[in-house]
């Protein structure tokens, strides 16, 4: 087994992987984008990539389905596993960068009362989205998927706030 430095991207491969118990890197961004994009999205070429490093280094088994025009399926390791129950038992706080765009542009000049407005209407949508996801799925969820559904009910309301603060002060 090769030494690798995991990264936030090799663990979502592991623990998706480790949730369906199989699956192929396809199937990794799928789920990835049906599941955890809100508030981790991963493009497709790294899902690819994650999955050749976590091989390389022991942490994923795969298999040919000679059946699937040969496609790839991969599983998750004893040593997989073990790393990726090490990380999630690891309570150590790392700080968030939020990336915002509206915020960035704020910063360089652009004029509040313009994207002020698209900034909350897009922030409502979202927050509507998330609203709409608690109502269909909630009780199906697991404790930490409702847990990371309410973080992303609180961004955005934090943000359709902090939106219309800017808009407001410009009046």
């Amino acid at each position: 087994m090769a030494d690798v430095r995991l990264t936030p991207p090799s663990f979502l491969v592991l623990g998706i992987i480790d949730k369906l118990g199989e699956a192929s890197p396809y199937d990794v961004k799928v789920e990835a984008a049906r599941t955890v994009a809100p508030f981790w999205s991963m493009p497709h070429a790294q899902v690819y990539a994650q999955c050749d490093r976590l091989l390389g280094a022991g942490l994923l088994s795969e298999v040919r389905d000679t059946n699937a025009r040969n496609r790839r399926v991969m599983k998750v390791t004893a040593a997989g596993k073990a790393a990726l129950e090490e990380w999630l038992a690891d309570p150590a706080f790392v700080p968030v960068e939020a990336r915002e765009r509206g915020i960035l542009k704020l910063w360089f000049g652009a004029e509040p009362e313009v994207i002020a407005p698209a900034q909350i209407a897009e922030h409502h949508r979202t927050l509507a989205e998330y609203e709409e996801l608690t109502e269909s799925v909630g009780d199906l969820l697991t404790r930490g998927q409702r847990e990371a559904l309410e973080f992303g009910l609180r961004y955005e309301r934090m943000m359709v706030d902090f939106w219309q603060w800017v808009d407001q002060r410009g009046s």
